[in-house]
């Protein structure tokens, strides 16, 4: 009884790690490839497995997705907002969260450039970025709230900031050489322009 308790339990331990390798392979692929250039196949290849085991630990590319996201985000966890939520100072509070974020981005830039690339394309992909998106929309409400002793237009503030928090301003403004704390100083001048 004793042995069969063991191999049950050994058994376990190899389909958790066959899952966590396919997991892993997955994750590597949609960095490098995209998640709409991954097959099944590349996945099974990389994690050293048949394409049936990939299709039992995960049926369907929901499931697989899910899987992904988690292990990237749980390696990659996005900015949290405790981190700034004691600067009382709006403006030292918002410069603060977007550097965080545009560092964010520049360790992640490959897999939000192919995630974005592909979400069009890819199904499976729309849930994890629209949860991605709400967060980002959570943060610039808490930042706007921030401002609530200036005498400003919240609309122009909320725009900006929701701007400002976007990969794809990240993205753009890279591309011109800035650094992360140059930029977040820009977005300040921005805020400051609406001041």
């Amino acid at each position: 009884m004793k042995k069969r308790k063991y191999t049950k339990t050994r058994r376990a331990e190899s389909q958790d790690e066959t899952r966590e390798r396919i997991v892993e392979a997955t994750v590597k692929l949609h960095e490098t490839l995209g998640p709409a250039n991954t097959s099944i196949k590349a996945i099974a290849e990389k994690a050293g497995v048949q394409r049936l085991t990939v299709y039992r630990h995960f049926p369907d590319d929901t499931s697989l997705f899910q899987a992904c996201t988690s292990h990237y985000f749980g390696l990659n966890p996005p900015p949290d907002m405790t981190a700034w939520a004691k600067i009382q100072d709006a403006s030292d509070r918002s410069y603060t969260a977007l550097v965080a974020f545009y560092r964010y981005y520049h360790q992640t830039e490959k897999m939000f450039t192919v995630a974005y690339r592909d979400i069009d394309e890819v199904k499976a992909l729309h849930k994890p970025m629209a949860q991605f998106e709400a967060y980002l929309d959570q943060v610039c409400d808490d930042l706007v709230k921030a401002w609530n002793k200036k005498n400003i237009t919240k609309k122009q503030l909320q725009i900006t900031l929701r701007h400002a928090l976007r990969f794809s301003v990240w993205q753009s403004l890279h591309k011109t050489g800035l650094k992360n704390e140059k930029m977040a100083e820009l977005v300040q001048s921005w805020l400051t322009g609406i001041l």
